[in-house]
């Protein structure tokens, strides 16, 4: 049974602001090393190159299998995860969403950095968050994102991916309520939360790819 409406207001409440604090906690703690992953990427999976920029010179089709099995990652993490905070049902729904918009946007980061976007220039940063906010359905205009300085706009779109995802949470999360049965619950939705998240944030950042690839070998060397 869904929770009444008074109930479901107070929890979309509280769903809005975990997600908040998880995804702001997220970005200013545990953002993802771009030297780091880039040795990661080269020892384990045998990329031939010195910089995110030498992604452009590789075959999309390595990069797009690379982000599968990134978003594949991040979708057993978030199970494994919502499977253990799932045992206690309501009272362990909050901690579970703060932890799960943090495996969420270090995937988004991975997915930016796999199809050679640094995320070191405010301009990055910004588009990180447009990433973030496509593979929420929150519809960000470029105009608006162009005329803010970051550090302004960053706390305004994680406020409106927070605002999303929490209807989104609320709608699905029912199921949390009950104690036990809710660890299974708890996996699975994690688990379709950071694929359906992990495959926009994808789309948003190949096609992004794409386009400047396109422009470079349109560019006369």
């Amino acid at each position: 049974m869904p929770p009444d409406p008074e109930r479901r207001s107070w929890l979309v409440r509280r769903v809005e602001n975990a997600m908040r604090r998880g995804f702001t906690e997220a970005y200013n703690t545990v953002r993802v090393d771009p030297q780091r992953y880039l040795l990661q990427l080269r020892v384990a999976h045998g990329l031939p190159i010195t910089s995110f920029q030498g992604v452009f010179s590789l075959d999309p089709a390595m990069l797009d299998d690379l982000a599968e099995q990134t978003i594949r990652s991040g979708m057993k993490m978030a199970a494994a995860e919502g499977a253990g905070f799932g045992l206690g049902g309501i009272f362990t729904l909050l901690p579970d969403l703060s932890v799960l918009a943090a495996i969420t946007l270090r995937t988004v980061q991975k997915l930016s950095l796999i199809y050679g976007f640094e995320i070191s220039s405010d301009e990055e940063i910004a588009d990180l968050w447009i990433a973030t906010a496509s593979a929420a359905g929150v519809d960000i205009s470029r105009e608006v994102v162009e005329t803010e300085v970051v550090n302004r706009l960053v706390p305004r779109l994680i406020r409106r991916v927070a605002v999303q995802a929490s209807g989104e949470v609320v709608e699905k999360w029912s199921g949390r309520l009950i104690p036990i049965a809710s660890s299974v619950i708890g996996a699975g939705l994690n688990y379709y939360f950071v694929r359906a998240w992990g495959e926009r944030a994808k789309r948003y950042f190949r096609e992004k790819h794409l386009k400047l690839r396109e422009q470079r070998q349109l560019t006369p060397v």
